[in-house]
């Protein structure tokens, strides 16, 4: 995020101020006194939270790797992509290390399959998806939060019908799967 914005930038909002709400371990919540485009002052609340990466782990068989978690605010388990924070890494690197650490998988390639802003309106955080192949045993290392994340293997299309059908909703993992079958058609 910049620092304090003095001039009309080319997308004609202008911050004025920054006031940090709250400050935890994972997030920050501001918010900015601006002149949005119409000329008109007002206030823009948002959050500052890290970028993220997800995985498309694809096996020698067309089967690509799931794992499945509970997360806490969709009060259910959530079929997705290994994947998490950058933790200050290179996108890349994050993406090698949390498939490793969620599913015990080291990849042997990445490629970059696409970046996506998930929440624009809330949060300048992106999430870069990756194309992992050449899969290796690795060690599964999960956090604590992950301690019943289960990891599956479905085959891609099985995985892209399940998006279609509203069984995997995670965004970044929709987007990752429907480009990665793009790509592997």
């Amino acid at each position: 995020m910049s620092d304090l914005v003095s001039e009309r930038g080319s997308m004609g909002w202008v911050r004025t101020a920054r006031e940090l709400l709250h400050q935890g371990p994972f997030l920050s919540l501001y918010c900015d006194s601006v002149i949005r485009p119409d000329g008109v002052a007002g206030t823009y609340e948002h959050v500052v939270v890290e970028d993220s990466v997800r995985a498309v782990a694809l096996d020698d068989y067309g089967q690509v790797v799931l794992v499945e978690d509970d997360f806490y605010l969709q009060e259910r388990r959530v079929l997705h992509l290994p994947g998490g924070g950058v933790a200050g890494q290179d996108p890349e690197a994050a993406a090698v290390r949390e498939l490793e650490e969620e599913a015990g998988l080291v990849a042997g390639e990445t490629r970059l399959l696409g970046v996506i802003d998930p929440l624009p309106a809330t949060t300048g955080a992106r999430t870069h998806m990756f194309l992992a192949t050449g899969l290796r045993p690795g060690r599964t290392r999960r956090d604590e939060t992950e301690s019943e994340m289960t990891v599956h293997r479905w085959r891609l299309d099985d995985a892209v019908e399940a998006v279609r059908s509203g069984k995997i909703t995670e965004a970044a993992s929709v987007v990752a799967l429907l480009l990665a079958e793009r790509e592997q058609a």
